[in-house]
């Protein structure tokens, strides 16, 4: 059987990442790069008006290591670090890899109670925080028994951290390989609290140089990037555009207004488009004229994508991918094909799939199961969670729990869930989390949170809340649960709240998320970002298009 086109394009791709020398350790990745690149510019925090070169990011995250290493943290140690986009997280990235110790981020909207939960699940023994969120760390209920004082960064500006100035050269005294654990880096998944994937600095090693030469592939080298550095999504954005001697072009904030300006302005070859540009800026004669060359369409309507490649003359492509695993599957240009079926595309480069039914059998083309991956340098598992690991691994294969669809062709397509997530603005929430927080509350006593179409955001939180007996909705009023959510989270909170006298279940008694529609609610949907009630019509469309 002769191969796809995109198939072939995506195993030269593989025999080029086969063929790369990779570097022992990230420390040396770094070294590397920076006597090869020298002067020029690796990363841009443009809003800021900062640029870090290659040698810069070098000498200053040698200081910052030999630093923590004169503070007593060494190899194996965990260091929690809560900081906004800027120089002073891409710094402390290198700097923690090189002395070998875990770093562990944290998302700079936590409150206290998810501090108490992530800082004490890690075993953090250190927390390098903005002056801005010392509030939250303060309010915790219970601190760390190994958790040290506070390293506070003001301004962005790294202090003691950086005392003595670049240095050229550092060597920790011990040997730091690819193997070590590089950082805990904490997933919502779909069940419960995050969970904290274990990664070692091969894995970032290999999705930036499996990343880097997609870039390469379509002559990029000048890449803009909006992501969190607290996210996976941050992280391997700036490696990427490293491993290729580019510049990562960082937005320290997002603003879809302006996003299109800031592509023109830094000449950018790539970036991860949000689909909403598409209805938030109106196109101009100017769209054709824009740098970019490839954008990555994360989930995409294909119409949408369609469109923005017409509207901005570019290549947009899905991928598919997980902080457990990486890069999971390439979308190649060659794949134009297939692009109507809305494919996430073919395995990545080092990446095997198999889409399997319940009984663990593979299913055949065109019939939906279950995505498994497995692969060089995936996550080693969840830290400290024996029974998510249990169900999360089969033999060497990871079970993704999402539903896929593979053709004769090797391309994928995703078409549901077998856990939950609400996907909103791009952040990963938890349905259990935030069904967990509501049931704090004394007036709620069972509460289902669902994912609900938006526009803007794509997907909402709506809860749907059963109250506890002898409470009623004048008890619980949709204002005082927006003041309940106050304890998540700014983007785990709902947006929309109803409630039930009673939850429909399954045979089991679980509530059957499925079966809630408006005859099973007690009343009318309220908008929190409002203040208002749904009409009956635009409620039934929102429960009715449920993703």
């Amino acid at each position: 059987m002769n191969k796809h086109p995109g198939q072939i394009e995506v195993d030269t791709l593989a025999e080029r990442l086969k063929a790369l020398a990779f570097p022992r350790s990230v420390g040396d990745f770094c070294a590397a790069q920076a006597a090869r690149y020298g002067d020029a510019v690796a990363i841009d925090y443009f809003l800021d008006g900062v640029q870090l070169t290659y040698a810069e990011l070098h000498r200053r995250s040698n200081r910052v290591a030999a630093n923590l290493l004169a503070k007593g943290y060494r190899k194996g140690a965990h260091i929690a670090v809560m900081l906004p986009n800027g120089p002073a997280s891409s710094i402390l990235w290198f700097a923690v890899m090189k002395i070998g110790a875990v770093i562990v981020p944290v998302n700079t909207a936590y409150g206290a109670k998810e501090l108490d939960f992530m800082l004490n699940q890690s075993d953090s023994q250190a927390i390098i925080i903005s002056a801005d969120y010392l509030p939250a760390l303060e309010s915790m209920n219970s601190r760390p028994d190994l958790l040290a004082d506070p390293m506070v960064v003001v301004a962005g500006d790294l202090g003691a951290l950086e005392a003595g100035g670049p240095l050229e050269e550092f060597d920790p005294g011990y040997p730091v390989a690819g193997t070590d654990l590089a950082n805990l880096q904490y997933t919502s998944g779909t069940t419960g609290f995050p969970k904290g994937c274990m990664l070692t600095q091969d894995y970032w090693l290999l999705l930036s140089h499996s990343i880097g030469l997609v870039h390469q592939s379509y002559g990029s080298s000048r890449l803009f990037f909006w992501a969190p550095f607290f996210y996976m999504d941050g992280q391997w954005s700036f490696l990427s555009a490293m491993a290729i001697g580019g510049v990562a072009i960082v937005a320290s904030s997002m603003s879809l207004s302006k996003f299109i300006g800031w592509l023109h302005e830094n000449e950018a070859h790539y970036c991860v488009l949000p689909e909403p540009i598409l209805k938030a800026v109106p196109p101009s004669p100017d769209d054709r004229a824009l740098p970019l060359k490839m954008v990555h369409a994360f989930g995409w309507r294909p119409s949408a994508r369609e469109e923005a490649e017409r509207r901005f003359d570019i290549v947009a492509r899905d991928s598919f991918g997980m902080t457990e695993v990486g890069p999971a599957m390439v979308c190649p240009r060659a794949a134009g094909d297939k692009l109507g079926s809305n494919t996430c595309g073919v395995a990545a480069p080092l990446r095997e799939t198999r889409v399997v039914d319940a009984d663990g059998n593979e299913c055949p083309p065109g019939v939906a199961g279950e995505l498994q991956i497995r692969g060089r340098s995936i996550m080693l598992g969840y830290y400290k969670r024996p029974d998510a690991n249990a169900e999360t691994f089969d033999g060497d294969w990871l079970r993704t729990g999402d539903l896929f669809v593979k053709d004769e062709d090797g391309f994928h397509r995703i078409v549901g869930r077998l856990k939950e997530m609400i996907k909103r603005a791009g952040e990963n929430i938890s349905a259990s989390e935030v069904e967990a927080a509501m049931r704090e509350a004394p007036a709620i006593a069972e509460a289902a949170a669902l994912a609900v179409p938006d526009e803007q955001r794509r997907e909402e939180v709506l809860v749907v809340l059963k109250l506890a007996d002898g409470s009623t909705r004048t008890d619980m009023p949709p204002a005082r649960v927006a003041d309940h959510a106050t304890m998540l989270a700014a983007f785990k909170r709902p947006r929309y709240v109803a409630y039930v006298d009673e939850f429909p279940r399954t045979p089991t008694n679980k509530i059957s998320k499925t079966q809630i529609t408006m005859a099973t609610l007690n009343g009318p949907i309220s908008d929190l970002a409002n203040n208002s009630e749904l009409s009956p019509d635009d409620a039934a469309a929102l429960l009715s298009n449920r993703p």
